[in-house]
């Protein structure tokens, strides 16, 4: 009995990185399309929103298989924390991709080639996937300390939005009121940020009951 859960365990570990991985895509594309855009543009455009649904369909899978070990196998303590913590991080991952998706739908209207040297978006994007990554892997890895520098990370996207923001607001002063867009873009980065956060907390919970970092 004990080893058939070990083995829905793992597969939940599995399902959970497949999910992380998604999100990543869906980022690192949407991020693609606005750094480096051209003809294939609505082609990236596509791609994100395909990853989305499978985002979305992998936060339904998870959530059954979640459903069926408390219903099943009744688990307690660690097990309990861990099952339940799941069902909270892939919320967070749902989010993920979404944010992910709307990044895509303003790349798709807009133009950053000019603006890449003056606005450190790709640095900001870069941030957030590796919380997102970081957040995943302490879960399957139960490292603690990984958890606790997703958050203590949080502060490097932060710094880098405010940077972006002064970046911005420099360029919109002298007439270039397309950076409104990039400004939101950021502003679902830094989201993005949080909901990494999020996810690292719930891992801590998982491994000592406890939420706040």
């Amino acid at each position: 009995m004990r080893n058939r859960f070990d083995e829905q365990l793992e597969k939940l570990n599995a399902e959970l990185i497949t999910m992380g991985a998604l999100c990543e895509q869906a980022i690192t594309i949407a991020i693609n399309a606005l750094l480096y855009g051209n003809d294939d543009d609505k082609v990236q455009f596509n791609k994100v929103h395909e990853t989305e649904r499978e985002i979305d369909q992998k936060e339904r899978d998870i959530e059954n298989l979640c459903m069926r070990l408390l219903l099943q196998q009744q688990p307690v303590a660690g097990d309990l924390r861990k099952i339940s913590s799941a069902l909270k991080m892939i919320s967070d991952m749902e989010r993920i991709g979404d944010q992910a998706s709307d990044i895509s739908d303003i790349t798709m209207h807009i133009r950053f080639e000019n603006l890449r040297s003056k606005v450190h978006i790709s640095d900001m994007a870069a941030a957030a996937i590796k919380m997102v990554t970081d957040s995943i892997d302490s879960f399957v890895k139960k490292d603690l300390e990984l958890a606790k520098a997703v958050a203590a990370y949080d502060d490097v996207v932060d710094r880098l939005f405010i940077k972006v923001k002064d970046e911005l607001l420099i360029l919109i002063k002298d007439g270039d009121v397309s950076c409104l867009d990039l400004l939101m873009i950021a502003k679902y980065l830094e989201r993005i940020g949080d909901h990494a956060v999020n996810i690292a907390e719930w891992v801590q919970y998982s491994i000592t009951g406890q939420k706040l970092l």
